[in-house]
């Protein structure tokens, strides 16, 4: 039988981690679920962001696209 998962590989870098720990780990995903579904049924038709490939220089110039996507349609929701 083989597993698809490399039990004897070391992790070599950990990227995040949970700061506390979730008293209820299944009320903490509904709420999670909850807001994706909101925020989806908020922006019906319109999409969070304009579809499409996008390139910057930097990863600031990103976030600020981002941001100002995002700010236009909080003010298209209004």
């Amino acid at each position: 039988m083989s597993f698809p998962i490399n039990y004897e590989e070391n992790i070599g870098k950990t990227v995040g981690r949970r700061r506390a720990e979730v008293s209820d780990p299944f009320a903490f995903a509904m709420g999670l679920q909850r807001a994706a579904n909101e925020l989806r049924k908020s922006t019906i038709g319109r999409g969070l962001c304009p579809k499409g490939v996008f390139k910057f220089k930097t990863h600031e110039e990103a976030d600020a696209w981002m941001v100002e996507m995002l700010a236009r349609q909080t003010l298209k929701a209004d």
